[in-house]
């Protein structure tokens, strides 16, 4: 069969308007509001069941993620960061930030397993597929945690250097970590369980988020007011994206090659294509403090945790937080 070039041009531009139409539908379509105080980081979805797992101050919030309703609670998790889920196992495990530990919960009780020392300050965690590891980003130690979740051991500590704050797989033996403090990727070999090299940021500074676009070969670190690509291949800065300010979180959908930044001061979502071309498509109002972000892949929803706050004193330190009003914390459920 014989394809012409006009065909394929007509293909290509058809792709890419399909998907400025899915990044301009984006719309906030439901709140979850959830009745405990405190702070947040990051959130992880179920893609295989009905839940969403929100870290929260000293607990781990369980929710349904298609009506908000609670499901349960994960008790005694102190400065929790992170969540990561290994539905094979039927296990799931938090990162304590201030306890310096890992709990390990069942995921159809969620009653607490055990626990695991980890180093200092455990930030994101994450469950590589390719190693069948458990992995903590170490912010205070500057390491890694590498556990075996079938035993439930430490199995060895990567020392990297800087603050470490997550973590992505090419899901082929390498891992590429955010390094806030040194403006860099870390880019770990996870067969041998060593650095092989730092990649600078440069012109990005103190990168929080992190994804990967596995099929073209590039992650996407945000970074101050910036989103900066990355080809995995050579380390190289493919291109750099203006993103609204204070964003701490970024998710990616590979069935469309979306990659959105959660924006908590600048109170926005940046939604930006990457496929042939690197290129911002939309910039949508969500709300201020929503800095973090998860996705739902297959329902292509995406959630933010944010809460109401109390304006800062004029006389108060440069860089000072705001705090949060008691009983306005809530997840942005934002739909096509």
């Amino acid at each position: 069969m014989k394809i012409s070039f006009t065909s394929i041009c007509f293909a290509a531009v058809l792709i890419c308007n399909q998907s400025n139409a899915q990044a301009t539908k984006y719309h906030l379509g439901k709140t979850f509001k959830i009745a405990s105080a405190g702070s947040w980081d990051y959130l992880t979805v179920d893609e295989n069941s009905n839940r969403l797992y929100v870290s929260h101050a000293t607990q781990v919030n369980v929710l349904d993620k298609n009506t908000g309703d609670s499901i349960g609670v994960i008790p005694n998790t102190t400065g929790v960061h992170g969540i990561a889920i290994v539905p094979s196992l039927g296990k799931g495990y938090t990162s304590n930030g201030r306890l310096n530990n890992v709990t390990v919960f069942d995921l159809k009780t969620l009653q607490v397993l055990s626990q695991i020392n980890t180093g200092e300050n455990p930030d994101a965690i994450m469950y590589d597929e390719f190693s069948k590891r458990i992995i903590t980003c170490n912010g205070r130690s500057k390491d890694l945690t590498i556990i075996d979740p079938n035993t439930e051991k430490v199995v060895a500590t990567i020392p990297v250097g800087g603050k470490l704050e997550t973590a992505v797989s090419d899901l082929k033996g390498r891992l590429y970590v955010n390094n806030e403090d040194k403006h860099e990727i870390a880019v770990i070999d996870l067969k041998t369980n060593t650095v092989i090299t730092q990649w600078s940021l440069a012109p990005g500074e103190s990168p929080t988020g992190l994804v990967i676009d596995r099929k073209n070969n590039r992650i996407f670190a945000t970074c101050e007011k910036l989103l900066v690509a990355i080809d995995t291949k050579d380390g190289k800065i493919i291109s750099t994206i203006p993103i609204g300010e204070g964003c701490d979180g970024a998710a990616f959908d590979p069935s469309t090659g979306l990659v959105f930044t959660s924006n908590g001061a600048a109170a926005t979502i940046s939604i930006i294509q990457s496929g042939k071309s690197i290129e911002l498509l939309s910039t949508i109002n969500s709300k201020r403090s929503a800095r973090t972000i998860a996705i739902d892949t297959k329902s292509h929803k995406i959630y933010l945790p944010t809460a109401e706050m109390e304006p800062v004193p004029a006389d108060a330190p440069k860089g000072a937080r705001p705090k949060m009003i008691p009983g306005t914390f809530q997840i942005l459920v934002f739909e096509q």
